[in-house]
C-alpha cells in the first residue's frame, strides 16, 4: 500500500521567530535556530521581491512556505512530489490551525508554546512517517 501522505516534517513558526509546533523526525539543527534562521531569510526575501519565500530546495528535499496571521507555515517533502500537491496539502494544515486555535487563542498567545503541543494529533493524516513507513515495507 503506497502511502499518500506527502508532508514528512514540519514547523509553526511565529513572526518573531519562536517556532511554536513541529513535528521533524531527523532533528539536525535546533528548532529555535531553525526558526529564527528561516525567519530571518524570508525577511531578507520581502526586501527583495514583497512576498518573501515561497519554497527552496536542499539536495532531494524541498521546503514549502505559507504565511498567514503573523506565522510562517514551513513543511518539507520530497522534491520529487509535485509542488502543487505540497501547497495543498500545507494549506490544509493551515487551516486545521487557525480552526484548532481561535483567534482569542492567537491573540492573546502569551509566547508558550505548549499551547500548540497537541496540534499533530490534529494533522496525524498529513504528516509522512519514515518509520511506519519502514515497518509496512518488512511487515
Amino acid at each position: 500500500m503506497v502511502s499518500n501522505k506527502i508532508i514528512r516534517d514540519i514547523w509553526v513558526i511565529s513572526e518573531g521567530g519562536i517556532v511554536v509546533f513541529s513535528r521533524v523526525y531527523e532533528k539536525t539543527l535546533d528548532e529555535q535556530l531553525f526558526g529564527a534562521l528561516l525567519t530571518a531569510l524570508n525577511s531578507f526575501a520581502e526586501e527583495i521581491a514583497q512576498d518573501g519565500l515561497s519554497n527552496f530546495e536542499l539536495r532531494d528535499m524541498r521546503f514549502t512556505i505559507l504565511k498567514r496571521a503573523h506565522f510562517i507555515f514551513i513543511a518539507n517533502s520530497d522534491n520529487k512530489i509535485k509542488s502543487k500537491k505540497v501547497l495543498q496539502e500545507l494549506q490544509d494544515v493551515m487551516d486545521k490551525f487557525f480552526t484548532v486555535y481561535s483567534k482569542e487563542t492567537i491573540d492573546n498567545w502569551d509566547n508558550d508554546v505548549s499551547v500548540f503541543s497537541n496540534f499533530d494529533k490534529e494533522i496525524e493524516d498529513s504528516l509522512d512517517d519514515p518509520i511506519k513507513k519502514m515497518e509496512k515495507a518488512f511487515w
